[in-house]
């Protein structure tokens, strides 16, 4: 295990996590483009849930890899389900955001990969 991928995957886990909590403590910044896309509140614990699991993952697959890999696989999924919502309520200035917290989730799945 390379300390690029340990890097990368810590810098994944802590954006995906600090996405999480975002919704957890519903900062305004993220709730009202959720709730101008149409998602309802209900659905935000769940999403936030879905998150913090997908973080913790990609950690404990630092000792456990096909955790990790799986991890990451659904986070990947779940960004691209937030990038299509996002595109859907035609909130085009928006699609940077969910592809920012992306990024590293496939940067980790990469360099597991190759490494």
């Amino acid at each position: 295990m390379s300390t690029t991928y340990i890097a990368v995957t810590v810098l994944a886990a802590a954006m995906v996590g600090f996405s999480a909590l975002s919704i957890f403590i519903r900062a305004e910044w993220v709730v009202g483009p959720l709730a101008e896309y149409g998602i309802p509140a209900s659905w935000w614990p769940w999403l936030g849930a879905a998150k913090a699991a997908g973080a913790a993952g990609l950690l404990v697959g630092l000792a456990v890899p096909v955790i990790g890999v799986l991890a990451g696989a659904a986070l990947v999924l779940y960004f691209t389900g937030a990038v299509i919502t996002v595109l859907r309520a035609r909130s085009y200035a928006h699609v940077p955001f969910p592809l920012l917290y992306m990024a590293p989730v496939v940067g980790s799945l990469v360099v597991g990969a190759i490494g």
